[in-house]
């Protein structure tokens, strides 16, 4: 056990604040994390982390030992980088928006994974935000305008949008043929969880984008719940195309004010913005651009 396993497990420990879940993130025992924390605080002298039984902190000299020790394990893995074709290994962990996931993501793990047989993939999904070095998440894939400034984005894809309704709530409020004749039609509301404020509808009108706030009686924060309340009928709603081209084909949503379509959805990799880019994140995201550009192009 040497001073690189010590800091690469101290690091661990001050992200998920929890020697357990270090433990398992690092899969090693947790008698050896514990020791190799004993270790290095003996080494230096002085104590990193305060200990209770519900959480663990970083003392004052914990926070100035960790930023150093985010420095040198990120330098260290660079350098290796360097000199030699590594292949990336290890636990990669990723948060991703579901639609995005089961759409254009899992089908094409499988051969991502045959590329990489030395990664190991821990999956969530989500829309809210995530603190990344708090829940110990490398990456995450989302839809929309970014709003974290203590992200740093990376535009993966950006999808074609519309705007929709089903046929039976277009028989009772009629079916507009501009915007300008939407001020007797309701939304399905989407609450941002970055804001907790619901989304306008948007609108390209002469090339610039116009935004309506439309009135409604139903709020989400699901895309499927979205997609679901547009089907069965309680009001407009705009999404990524391929989220609804099943109902499309089918007739049971209909595209409205085509010629007015919202600007595409941009999707993004978002990762913290002090941390230096591992190689699993780097070929993670590089082929997630990779499957979304094939989209794209399909």
């Amino acid at each position: 056990m040497d001073r690189f396993q010590e800091m690469q497990a101290f690091v661990r420990i001050a992200e998920r604040q929890s020697f357990t879940q270090a433990s398992e993130d690092l899969q090693i025992p947790r008698a050896t994390v514990t020791n190799l924390i004993k270790r290095v605080e003996q080494r230096l002298g002085t104590r990193l982390l305060e200990r209770t039984t519900r959480t663990v902190r970083l003392t004052q000299d914990g926070e100035a030992y960790y930023r150093r020790c985010v420095r040198l394990l990120a330098d260290v893995e660079e350098a290796e980088g360097l000199f030699r074709d590594a292949a990336p290994k290890g636990l990669l962990r990723v948060n991703l928006q579901g639609t995005l996931a089961r759409h254009f993501v899992v089908p094409a793990l499988p051969g991502f994974l045959a590329h990489h047989p030395e990664l190991e993939l821990h999956i969530g999904e989500d829309d809210r935000l995530v603190d990344l070095v708090r829940e110990g998440v490398d990456c995450v894939l989302r839809a929309g305008t970014l709003q974290d400034s203590s992200m740093v984005g990376r535009r993966v894809a950006l999808l074609p949008q519309v705007t929709v309704a089903s046929p039976a709530y277009l028989a009772a409020h009629g079916e507009p043929r501009s915007p300008d004749e939407l001020a007797s039609h309701r939304a399905i509301h989407y609450v941002s969880s970055a804001t907790g404020k619901a989304l306008p509808l948007e609108f390209t009108v002469d090339g610039r984008v116009t935004s309506v706030q439309l009135g409604g009686i139903v709020s989400v924060t699901g895309a499927d719940l979205y997609t679901g309340s547009a089907v069965a009928g309680l009001g407009l709603v705009q999404v990524p195309r391929y989220r609804v081209a099943s109902e499309l084909a089918d007739g049971r949503l209909k595209v409205l004010l085509a010629e007015f379509a919202p600007p595409p959805m941009p999707v993004s990799v978002l990762y913290a913005q002090n941390r230096q880019l591992s190689s699993r994140v780097r070929v993670f995201t590089q082929w997630l651009r990779d499957i979304f550009e094939a989209a794209e192009a399909s």
